[in-house]
């Protein structure tokens, strides 16, 4: 297989920020609906993920694209991609300061 390949296979997830206690490291909660098999009422799953944040730039509340990377530690197998919104106190700050 050629590296373009591998590239895009890659599993990425977008999820908020809900923990970032550690060093490097983020908690980012991913929420996905899917259809109950048997009553078909739609369902809201949420799971937990640790992930790599090298420069400690995310904060409570984010919205962070996580991609699928090597393992990095016992438990730790994503790596923060990209910052794609954030915190809502964050944004009012910048348009705050965009109005001055």
């Amino acid at each position: 297989m050629s590296d373009a390949t591998t590239q895009s296979r890659r599993t990425t997830k977008v999820g908020i920020v809900v923990g970032t206690k550690m060093k490097k490291t983020v908690t980012v909660r991913v929420e996905r609906q899917v259809r109950h098999p048997l009553y078909k009422k739609i369902v809201r799953q949420r799971k937990n993920f640790l992930a790599h944040d090298e420069y400690e730039k995310c904060k409570l509340g984010d919205v962070v694209k996580i991609v699928e990377t090597r393992p990095i530690s016992k438990r730790k197998r994503w790596l923060v991609q990209e910052i794609v919104g954030l915190t809502p106190a964050e944004s009012a700050k910048t348009e705050k300061r965009k109005g001055q």
